[in-house]
């Protein structure tokens, strides 16, 4: 699916085109997965695979987002970070709704424009738990904003594990933050500029299992011109699905234009602290 939005901002009518698909893979019965398009907030979710309700986790998640950030209406990030508090309330709330304890989880990454603080401009703000991830784009280079809250990348941080051997580990799949998980939830959060031409993938692991971010960037290069009509998010989800499809797979590209405004290819990124075979995306207990 294909939305384009135009929202006004103090610094100009800002055009949002959003191209979003989701396969279930070529292993699995049941997609877990869910996203969400609703300009100006962008998100992905990726119930904890093999673990009761993941797919009821992530569609939560996604309905408590949109009802508390609605489509057309740029909050504060305080406001962002309320929705993700209560999204964690909501999904915990699914454990014993059947008179039963139950693990239910999920990922959760997401892009939303934001009013900033003093209320005298706008900048995107990113978020994430789990090891769904947040990438921009500069039509050259393809850069992992967020950090993935997993078991290999403790290990890659800590040096004991090389970024390629983390794509095979036996532990690739042990995700170390989730929302539902806990009665809290801490969530990494990211101020970027928002400014002339820009371009962002948010994917669930589906993707980044079975694509390495240089075939990824390589996707995002070659598509269009007289390519095949489909959406780029639809042909990254296909090359994800005819590598292995081992998981759900979804992906969500945010195409981002500020009339007036010039391309500017810096990538600033100011990190914050929060506030807040078969693959399974298992939580570290």
């Amino acid at each position: 699916m294909q939305t384009e939005t135009v929202i006004t901002l103090p610094i100009g009518d800002t055009t949002l085109v959003a191209s979003a698909s989701s396969s279930v893979g070529s292993v699995r019965s049941v997609n877990e997965d869910s996203f969400l398009t609703t300009a100006p907030l962008f998100v992905v979710a990726d119930g904890m695979g093999g673990h009761a309700r993941g797919d009821r986790a992530s569609q939560t998640v996604v309905a408590v987002l949109r009802d508390m950030l609605p489509e057309g209406v740029v909050p504060r990030p305080a406001d962002v970070l309320a929705a993700i508090t209560a999204a964690n309330k909501a999904v915990r709330a699914l454990m014993g709704d059947d008179g039963r304890p139950v693990l239910s989880g999920t990922t959760l990454v997401g892009m939303v424009i934001v009013r900033s603080p003093a209320g005298d401009g706008c900048h995107w703000m990113g978020f994430n738990i789990g090891d769904s991830r947040l990438y921009s784009w500069n039509g050259r280079t393809l850069d992992q904003v967020s950090v993935d809250h997993s078991a290999v990348q403790e290990m890659v941080d800590a040096g004991s594990l090389t970024p390629a051997a983390a794509r095979s580990h036996p532990g690739r799949n042990v995700i170390t933050r989730a929302v539902g998980a806990d009665d809290t939830v801490d969530a990494d959060v990211w101020l970027l500029p928002l400014r002339g031409a820009q371009t962002f993938l948010l994917c669930s692991d589906g993707l980044t299992t079975e694509l390495d971010d240089d075939t990824i960037a390589g996707l995002l290069a070659g598509h269009g011109g007289d390519g095949p009509d489909i959406s780029i998010a639809d042909a990254l989800v296909a090359a994800a699905d005819t590598a292995g499809g081992r998981d759900n797979i979804t992906v969500v590209v945010v195409d981002s234009s500020v009339a007036g405004a010039r391309p500017n290819d810096e990538n600033t990124t100011e990190r914050s602290l929060s506030a807040a075979s078969l693959e399974d995306t298992q939580p570290r207990i």
